[in-house]
């Protein structure tokens, strides 16, 4: 993919572009410029200037952060379909994490220059990016849940349930299957705990008839991760 997209359906399958006019995707396309990063490129530092928005088309991106002991905290692994450094262009502070491909990845720049202007230019599309800021606030609020109030059993099973509303949206089927692109290692670093430790909840998982796992797909019995993930309901 070298050329822009310009089909309204591609651009408004990004969150951040759902509520845009015809007109204003139109725009969008003309604005943006494609890219690619191979895998383990750095794209921009916790701390730089936020001078353009990404918008992953495909492979993946992980933003991260280093603690003061030199440690990596892996903060999320975003996937096709995703927008990021929108934040950084919106509020004129720098970049709040580090962003690396993982793997080989293709997306479209748009500069903060040509996306302000456009949405000064455009009152209905700066309404569209609050819904869908306000809508990331309750996502972070939930992912914050999560770490703070489970256990870590119940939190690997609402990570499985959250990816798979990814796919099939908020009504989930009464099975189905997930193949993750991430490793044991950066679940652990997205649900603060060690890759150990996610191992022994996944085993507790498969034990409770939850998940079973086959040639790499993860066959998950929805209602029992539902019990799994919400402990406290019964």
């Amino acid at each position: 993919m070298n050329e822009i997209n310009k089909s309204a359906a591609f651009w408004r399958s990004f969150p951040i572009f759902e509520g845009f006019s015809k007109e204003t995707i139109g725009e969008i396309a003309d604005i943006a410029t494609f890219r690619k990063w191979p895998a383990g490129t750095v794209i921009f530092q916790r701390g730089d200037e936020g001078t353009y928005l990404i918008v992953l088309v495909s492979g993946r991106i992980k933003l991260s952060l280093i603690t003061p002991q030199g440690k990596e905290l892996s903060l999320r692994q975003l996937e096709p379909g995703s927008v990021l450094g929108e934040m950084a262009i919106l509020d004129g502070q720098p970049r709040s994490a580090d962003a690396t491909a993982a793997v080989a990845t293709e997306g479209y720049v748009i500069s903060k220059r040509d996306f302000l202007d456009l949405i000064t230019r455009h009152p209905t599309a700066a309404q569209a990016i609050i819904h869908y800021l306000c809508t990331k606030l309750r996502e972070t609020t939930e992912q914050l849940e999560t770490i703070a109030l489970y256990d870590l059993d119940a939190r690997v099973a609402r990570f499985f349930l959250a990816t798979l509303r990814t796919i099939h949206g908020e009504e989930l089927p009464d099975s189905a299957n997930l193949q993750l692109s991430l490793s044991q290692t950066e679940i652990a670093g997205i649900l603060g705990a060690s890759r150990p430790k996610i191992n022994r909840s996944i085993l507790a998982l498969e034990e409770a008839g939850a998940i079973r796992r086959s040639d790499g797909i993860i066959h998950c019995h929805i209602g029992r991760l539902y019990t799994i993930a919400e402990p406290d309901d019964d």
